[in-house]
């Protein structure tokens, strides 16, 4: 019976590795560099998440669990250890003037939305919210990559008015973490929290899907289109929601530490026809 269980999830993780290896070979890593972060993961996860009463696992016991040597898994550690494998995707400066345009009451109009701003002044100006979350960006160099992004319009008078409230990544590879870090990572962690053996009905975390088998080749265009600027709004809606808490001295700073928290939205519409499963 525990076979059959384990091959039902080798099944459903060989479909889950599909998009992952397509991302791999884009980026020219074949098998045996992935098979090596693999391996860390495991004696990451082995390590730290399956020891008695607190303690961090005993190497012998992780090479049972693992299927690793015992000399593998020291190595594998030592590197742990070392925080080489630490994976950083940090908020840019442009993250951070986007994200604040949006939500500071400052550049904000009554109606919640983002105010045009001119260039100078001390305050509910461009330099001014530079100034305040834009690092030791100064405020022309700051405007000048947002015009280069596309991401800004200049007036005749100078005023600023921005376009977007999503950011893109311009550099592959920086979207590509953002995407993997912030995407996938909380959707698969959510999925571990959801399924552990033991879950208690009603205290899981919030995981919804919908889906439909049967919208017609020409509905899908629409239907992309609508769920597009539905996912936006929704998006919108949850990125005020984490700024007033933010803010908020009943949040983390209260608390005396700092917590993620993260909602995902996403559409999804099979383009891969290999990819073998059933809904």
């Amino acid at each position: 019976m525990q076979k059959a269980h384990q091959k039902k999830v080798l099944d459903a993780f060989q479909l889950v590795l599909r998009p992952v290896v397509k991302i791999l070979l884009r980026y020219g890593i074949g098998y045996n560099e992935f098979a090596e972060t693999v391996k860390t993961a495991f004696v990451d996860v082995g390590s730290t998440d399956f020891g008695i009463r607190g303690r961090p696992t005993n190497i012998s016991r992780v090479a049972v669990m693992t299927g690793l040597t015992r000399k593998e898994v020291r190595r594998l550690r030592t590197k742990i250890e070392s925080g080489e494998d630490t994976v950083s995707v940090r908020t840019t400066p442009i993250t951070e003037i986007v994200t604040r345009w949006h939500s500071e009451n400052e550049y904000v109009d009554t109606n919640g939305r983002a105010s045009l701003l001119p260039f100078a002044g001390e305050v509910g100006s461009f330099s001014s919210l530079v100034k305040k979350f834009g690092g030791d960006v100064p405020p022309g160099a700051m405007r000048t990559e947002l015009k280069r992004m596309d991401l800004v319009d200049e007036k005749d008078d100078g005023s600023l008015l921005i376009k977007s409230r999503a950011m893109v990544p311009p550099d592959s590879t920086d979207n590509l973490m953002s995407c993997l870090v912030h995407g996938v990572y909380p959707l698969l962690a959510t999925t571990v929290t959801n399924t552990e053996p033991d879950k208690v009905r009603g205290e899981g975390m919030a995981q919804f899907t919908t889906h439909s088998l049967s919208i017609s080749q020409e509905d899908r265009t629409r239907l992309k289109r609508i769920s597009y600027d539905r996912l936006s709004e929704m998006a919108v809606s949850f990125d005020d929601l984490f700024t007033t808490f933010e803010s908020s001295p009943t949040g983390s700073e209260k608390e005396g530490k700092e917590s993620v928290v993260s909602v995902g939205l996403y559409y999804f519409e099979e383009i891969d026809p290999h990819a073998r499963y059933q809904w």
